[in-house]
C-alpha cells in the first residue's frame, strides 16, 4: 500500500510487471466501464416513471422552439442551444406523451459522464507526476469513486428531472475537455486531442454557463499534475489554452453574458444583475450556508428537496458561523493548491465549479441540488482516496484490505442506490413532488401554491383550498393564490367566499384581468348583473383580447335586455375566437330576440 509523503502525494511501492499482469490489466480496463454502465443503469431504472415537473413546463411543454428540427437556427437561438437541440430531438421521437426518450437521453448522458470521470481518475492516479500508487490499486480506486458518484441520490435532480439535463450535459463536456487534454499530453496525435478538447469545451458552453470555469480548471490541472511550472504550461500548450478561452465567445453569441450583466428591465428576470429580489452582497452572504448544506448532502443525502425556498441570510447566526467555516475551507484549499497538493486541486475543483451559482451573481433560487453535479465528484474522490489511505494504515495484510475495501464500496453503492430509487419515486407526478416539498419545507410559499394547483386539477378541492389558504397566510400579497382560491371555492358553490378571494386578488393587483373575470362569473351566477358587467368591463380594460370576458359580458348584457350591446360583444368574441360555439349560439338567439322585438 502506498504511504503518503509529506508533500501530500502518494508514494509508490515497487511493482514487477509481468505478461500475466498486463493481460489481467487489459481485462480490468474492459471490466471497469461495464460495471459502471450496469450499476448506473440499474440505479436509475426507476427514473423512467418520472413525468414533467416544475420548470419542465415552460422549457419543454410550452417551448415552441423544440416543436420542429427545422430550421436548426431557430432551435439554436437560445441561451442553451445544445439543451434545446436535444429536447427537439426527443420531441420529434415522442412528442410530449412518450417520455421514454427524454429519460433515456438523461441517463445516457449521466453514464457517459461517469465513464469519463472514471477515465480521468484512473489516468491521474497512474500518472508518474502525482499519485504513485501501485498499478493494481489505481483502477479500483477510480471504479469505487465512479460508482459512488453515479448512484449518489444527490444526482437525481440532474437525471430524473428532465430539464436539468443542462447541468449533466455541461458536466459531460466539462470532463471530456479535461480528458482530451490528459490524453493529448503524451499522445503522438496531441493536436487531434487538443482540438477535441476545444470542441467539447464549446459544446459545454452551449449547454450551461457554469462551463465558463472549465478553461481555468484544466489549466490548474495541467499545472498541478502534468507540468513543472505555470511557465512550462503556457510555453508548451499556449495554443490549447487560447482555443479553450476562445470558447467563451459561445456565451456571448448565445446572449447569456448580455442577459446577466446588461439585463432587460422587465420583472420576470430571475438571474443576473437585473434580478431585484436579492442584491449581490446579500446573495454572497447567503451562499456559505448553502454550500455547507451541499457538503452535508454529499455526505448524507437526506432529505433531498426540489424547491427549498431558501431564505436570505440576514441574522448573525445565519451569517457568521457559515462564513467562518467557509473561510477556513477556502484558505485551506488555497494553501494546498499553492503547494500543488492533490487535495488542493480537488478543493479548487469543488469551489470553482460552484462559483458561478454560489458567489455574487444573484439568482432567484439561491440553492438547487443539481448545481452539485460535478462538484460532488471532488468530495467523492477525496473520500475514496482518504478511505484507501486509512485502510492501508490500519490493515497491513493485502488480501484483508482488498476484501474490506470491496465490501465497504459495495455497501455504500447499495445504500446510495436504494436512496436514488426512493428519490426517483417522488418524480412520478407533480402532486407527489409538491407534497414532498411541502412536507420538507413547510414555509415554502411556492410549494403550497403548486400543491394547491395540482390538487385542484385532480378535483380534490377541499385540500386545494387549504393549500391556497396556507399560501396566502405565508404571503398575503400572492394574488395568484387568492385567484385560485376563489376558483376552487366557486367550484364548490361557495360564491360569497369566492367573491371575497377574487376581490382581494384584484385589490393586490388591479391589472390582473383574470381576477376581474372570475369575479364577474361569480356575480353573474348570483344574478348580480350590474356588478358582473362592471367586473367584465374591468377585465377587458386590462386585456381587450380576452375572448371569454367579451362572451360573458355579452351574456350579462343579454340578461339585462341590452341586446344591441350583447350582440356587439358576441361578435367581438367571434372575431377573437372564430370557433367559439357559445358565442355563435347566443348571437343567433340575441338576433332572433331583437328581430321578434322589432
Amino acid at each position: 500500500m502506498g504511504k503518503p509523503k509529506k508533500d501530500g502525494k502518494l508514494a509508490r511501492e515497487p511493482v514487477k510487471a509481468t505478461c500475466r499482469d498486463d493481460h489481467a490489466r487489459r481485462h480490468e480496463l474492459w471490466l471497469l466501464p461495464i460495471v459502471v454502465i450496469i450499476v448506473g443503469t440499474v440505479a436509475y431504472l426507476s427514473s423512467f416513471s418520472g413525468t414533467f415537473v416544475f420548470d419542465d413546463n415552460p422549457h419543454i411543454i410550452e417551448n415552441s422552439r423544440i416543436r420542429s428540427l427545422w430550421p436548426p437556427w431557430r432551435i439554436l437561438d437560445s441561451r442553451r442551444p445544445m439543451v434545446c437541440l436535444s429536447l427537439a430531438v426527443n420531441y420529434a421521437m415522442g412528442g410530449l406523451e412518450d417520455l421514454w426518450s427524454y429519460h433515456a437521453f438523461n441517463l445516457t448522458i449521466h453514464i457517459l459522464t461517469a465513464l469519463t470521470l472514471l477515465g480521468i481518475i484512473r489516468r491521474t492516479l497512474m500518472s508518474g507526476a502525482w499519485a504513485r500508487l501501485p498499478a493494481h490499486s489505481a483502477p479500483w480506486i477510480a471504479l469505487a469513486a465512479a460508482l459512488i458518484w453515479v448512484v449518489h441520490p444527490l444526482q437525481t435532480q440532474c437525471v430524473t428531472y428532465i430539464i436539468q439535463r443542462g447541468e449533466s450535459m455541461m458536466g459531460l463536456f466539462y470532463l471530456l475537455t479535461l480528458y482530451c487534454v490528459i490524453r493529448g499530453v503524451d499522445s503522438p496525435h496531441r493536436r487531434l486531442w487538443y482540438a477535441a478538447a476545444i470542441v467539447a469545451c464549446a459544446l459545454g458552453m452551449g449547454s450551461k454557463a457554469v462551463m465558463v470555469t472549465a478553461p481555468l480548471v484544466v489549466l490548474l490541472y495541467d499545472w498541478v499534475f502534468i507540468s513543472k511550472s505555470m511557465g512550462q504550461v503556457l510555453r508548451l500548450r499556449w495554443g490549447l489554452y487560447l482555443g479553450l478561452a476562445a470558447t467563451w465567445s459561445v456565451l456571448f453569441a448565445s446572449g447569456l453574458i448580455k442577459g446577466v450583466f446588461s439585463p432587460p428591465s422587465y420583472a420576470s428576470v430571475t438571474v443576473g444583475l437585473g434580478f431585484k429580489g436579492i442584491s449581490p452582497l446579500e446573495y454572497l452572504a447567503t451562499q456559505p450556508g448553502v454550500v455547507l448544506h451541499y457538503l452535508r448532502l454529499a455526505i448524507w443525502p437526506h432529505p433531498l428537496c426540489l424547491d427549498y425556498g431558501w431564505p436570505v441570510a440576514r441574522t448573525a447566526w445565519a451569517l457568521i458561523p457559515p462564513a467562518l467555516i467557509m473561510g477556513v475551507l477556502l484558505a485551506g484549499t488555497a494553501w494546498a493548491l499553492l503547494r500543488k497538493l492533490w487535495w488542493g486541486f480537488l478543493g479548487t475543483w469543488f469551489f470553482l465549479i460552484l462559483a458561478p451559482t454560489s458567489s455574487v451573481m444573484p439568482i432567484r433560487d439561491p440553492i438547487y441540488e443539481h448545481r452539485m453535479y460535478l462538484s460532488l465528484a471532488a468530495i467523492v474522490i477525496l473520500a475514496v482516496i482518504a478511505g484507501h489511505m486509512l485502510l492501508g494504515r490500519l490493515v497491513h495484510r493485502v488480501s484483508i484490505r482488498r476484501f474490506l475495501a470491496a465490501g465497504l464500496t459495495l455497501a455504500i453503492v447499495v445504500v446510495l442506490s436504494y436512496g436514488t430509487y426512493r428519490r426517483n419515486r417522488v418524480y412520478e407526478s407533480p402532486l407527489a413532488m409538491w407534497s414532498d416539498v411541502v412536507a420538507k419545507r413547510p414555509g415554502n410559499v411556492r410549494a403550497h401554491y403548486n400543491l394547491g394547483r395540482n390538487l385542484a386539477q385532480q378535483g380534490r378541492l377541499d385540500e386545494a383550498v387549504e393549500a391556497y389558504r396556507e399560501t396566502v397566510r405565508l404571503e398575503p400579497t400572492h394574488y395568484f393564490a387568492y385567484n385560485n382560491l376563489g376558483t376552487s371555492l366557486a367550484k364548490q358553490d361557495k360564491f360569497d367566499e369566492a367573491i371575497k378571494a377574487f376581490r382581494r386578488s384584484r385589490q393586490i393587483s388591479p391589472s390582473f384581468a383574470e381576477a376581474h373575470f372570475n369575479l364577474g362569473n361569480c356575480l353573474l351566477r348570483q344574478r348580480k348583473l350590474d356588478e358582473a358587467v362592471d367586473a367584465f368591463r374591468e377585465a377587458l380594460r386590462y386585456d381587450p383580447g380576452f375572448a371569454s370576458a367579451h362572451y360573458n359580458l355579452g351574456v350579462a348584457l343579454q340578461n339585462q335586455g341590452r341586446l344591441d350591446e350583447a350582440i356587439e360583444e358576441y361578435r367581438e368574441t367571434l372575431r377573437l375566437e372564430q370557433d367559439h360555439a357559445g358565442a355563435e349560439r347566443e348571437l343567433r338567439q340575441a338576433l332572433t330576440r331583437k328581430k321578434a322585438g322589432g
